[in-house]
């Protein structure tokens, strides 16, 4: 019985961010929130890694801009971010599409006045995607456009932004150009590196799973012997997005359960 009204006596303790929006009140010790008053843009949020990453981001305090050309799927997002207390707004847009970019941007702004994070996560990977001898143009166009120049068009509308208010933080998945902005803007106080995931267990690897044997043959080379969850790929990028990397810059950040110290 007294165990009992204990559990109720903490859960009757938990309140609603009464005293600051920038805090959370458990008990009698109030926690900060990690993106408190931020505003994050991330592209191909309306499922998987994107989804849970601006699942995370608005629980953290921030305000979220989920873009995704999954129109439906991208509204489910923000309504389940709301339905939970959270901020989020969603744009259909094709983060390789120039003007698709532009009006993104443009609506987060007007939507919450700034941008403070860019985490470009959209990018795909066909099963059509073989070896060099066997890829088509086309497909290798098309990887191209979700993968690299999504990044390029995303970043090229909301550094002005963040220049203009002198500090930011860009996340890429795997893209060089971490290494190239993170030492052209730095002097304006903007961040950027970028995550190397590994194999993540998500819809988008099991397609590629022909056989058990396919997938035991890449689970084999995982040292830590298993295969990532989303949640492992976006707490780094709730880092890389909160202040507490604010002398983190220009980084290639693996997480791959060891798998990249295992092919030598």
């Amino acid at each position: 019985m007294n165990v009992l009204k204990l559990i109720i006596g903490l859960l009757s303790s938990i309140t609603p961010m009464d005293v600051d929006p920038d805090f959370i009140r458990i008990g009698g010790d109030l926690y900060s929130m990690r993106l408190a008053n931020k505003v994050a843009i991330i592209t191909g949020s309306a499922g998987g890694m994107g989804k849970a990453a601006a699942e995370l981001f608005a629980r953290e305090g921030a305000s979220v801009v989920v873009t995704d050309i999954a129109e439906a799927e991208g509204a489910e997002t923000v309504r389940g971010i709301r339905d939970a207390g959270g901020s989020a707004i969603f744009v259909k847009a094709n983060a390789a599409n120039e003007e698709d970019v532009r009006r993104m941007v443009d609506a987060a702004i007007i939507a919450f006045g700034h941008v403070d994070v860019l985490y470009n996560n959209a990018g795909i990977m066909p099963a059509e995607d073989g070896s060099v001898t066997d890829i088509t143009g086309a497909t290798w166009d098309r990887i191209m456009d979700v993968n690299l120049k999504s990044a390029f068009l995303c970043s090229k509308y909301v550094i002005p932004h963040m220049v203009k208010q002198g500090k930011g933080s860009i996340i890429n998945v795997a893209s060089f150009v971490a290494f190239m902005f993170a030492v052209q803007y730095g002097r304006h106080g903007i961040r950027c590196n970028a995550i190397c995931p590994g194999p993540i267990e998500t819809p988008l690897l099991r397609v590629l799973w022909t056989s058990e044997e396919a997938r035991d043959l890449r689970l084999n080379r995982i040292p830590l012997g298993r295969f990532g969850e989303a949640k492992d790929i976006v707490y780094m990028a709730l880092y890389l997005a909160s202040d507490e990397s604010s002398w983190t810059t220009g980084a290639w950040l693996m997480v791959d359960g060891g798998i990249s110290s295992n092919y030598f």
